[in-house]
């Protein structure tokens, strides 16, 4: 960090870091000398500083207007790069600013008025307030999409084009996603000019989390969440492929003497942000959550992921995962799995290239699965000889 503005090292002392990970020593020099790059790298390793930190070493502190445009899909995570922003431009003269859809529009027109540099927000409030002429992009230097395979997914690809479109030729784009399908990278590649690729592997970022799972019936599954959530120091996140179980599940739960709490994607703001700051302060035992609610959360000190339902694939175990275990901190993933599902999770773990470990909840423990004991077989019937 020698190299950078004296408040960027002093943020990144502040912060505790001490050496770049893999997908941020790939990139700096990349990003710095302002050529397109699309970026591949799990979940929890760094990704938002590896390009946010020389964007901000390359910005222009005597521009007022926004220079550096984030693009994300989802408000949490709109939210959590903004916080970094924050972080990491305290002592400058860079500010930023976050917009977000379902906001009150009035508020973001009247936080662009105070020129703020960094732009961090959704795509379509994005793009409504640059039709609406509020947010000048003549000065942007780079665009910056963060996850965005999921954008794509979520048939956004026009809509990020248009934006694209409302800046100068020579402008940088960015692409950053824990996974870079083939659909989502040749999505990038049309609109990028000659682009960077960086696929960071899945190694010693990540070899600090352990890949547990336990067998039961279905019925079993949520009495299973509770043992797991009465062990000691545990603070989880459970992940269900239907939003419309949670509030149920969490209902029995609380029965259950569970502290459980609820993160649903239709959510208002304030309500996920108060169940949110009840679940870092303590108050929470275990957030359930869908895979679309989750997007984005970075919660500090989160000791474990539950898959209280089979992600439908691998992708999906990747992004659920990497909510433990964050730059190279110790976490826990445990899917909770049917005999029949066993087999579709041991096809993740060898896609993967992870070894999974099969237990067993015993007397409130997690414990090796101990192979069922062979039955004795009866000696054979034999007819007793008559005496003579």
């Amino acid at each position: 960090m020698k190299d950078f503005k004296p408040f960027l090292q002093n943020a990144w002392e502040k912060a505790g870091f001490q050496a770049f990970t893999d997908v941020q020593t790939q990139s700096l020099p990349l990003v710095l000398e302002g050529k397109d790059v699309i970026a591949e790298s799990p979940t929890g390793t760094g990704k938002t500083l590896a390009y946010l930190l020389p964007l901000l070493q390359k910005a222009d502190e005597a521009i007022t207007n926004p220079q550096i445009v984030i693009v994300s899909p989802t408000r949490e995570l709109v939210m959590q790069i903004h916080s970094e922003v924050q972080k990491f431009t305290e002592g400058s003269a860079l500010s930023g600013a976050s917009l977000i859809g379902g906001a009150d529009i009035k508020r973001q027109v009247e936080r662009l008025k105070k020129h703020p540099q960094i732009i961090v927000g959704s795509p379509g409030r994005i793009l409504e307030l640059i039709r609406m002429k509020k947010l000048k992009m003549h000065e942007v230097k780079t665009i910056v999409f963060d996850e965005f395979d999921q954008m794509i997914k979520q048939n956004m690809k026009s809509l990020l084009e248009d934006v694209v479109k409302t800046t100068m030729r020579d402008r940088q784009l960015l692409f950053y996603s824990a996974t870079m399908p083939k659909i989502a990278e040749d999505a990038a590649r049309e609109i990028a000019n000659e682009p960077t690729i960086i696929r960071i592997k899945r190694s010693e970022e990540t070899s600090r989390v352990k890949h547990l799972y336990v067998v039961g019936e279905l019925r079993e599954k949520l009495d299973n969440v509770r043992k797991i959530v009465k062990m000691d120091n545990v603070k989880a996140v459970a992940f269900m492929n239907d939003p419309f179980r949670l509030d149920d599940m969490a209902s029995k739960l609380q029965f259950r003497k569970v502290a459980a709490g609820v993160i649903h994607s239709d959510a208002k703001k304030q309500e996920r942000a108060a169940t949110l700051r009840a679940f870092r302060q303590g108050k929470i035992q275990v957030v359930l959550a869908t895979d679309v609610a989750a997007r984005g959360l970075d919660i500090e000190g989160l000791t474990h992921v539950l898959h209280l339902d089979l992600p439908e694939t691998v992708d999906q175990y990747i992004h659920r995962s990497g909510r433990t275990g964050r730059m190279g901190n110790e976490g826990t993933v445990i899917s909770l799995v049917t005999p029949n599902e066993e087999k579709k999770l041991l096809q993740f773990a060898k896609k993967l290239g992870i070894q999974f470990e099969k237990l067993e909840i015993y007397k409130g423990a997690l414990i090796e699965k101990k192979p069922t004991p062979a039955k004795k077989k009866r000696p054979a019937f034999t007819a007793r000889k008559k005496p003579r």
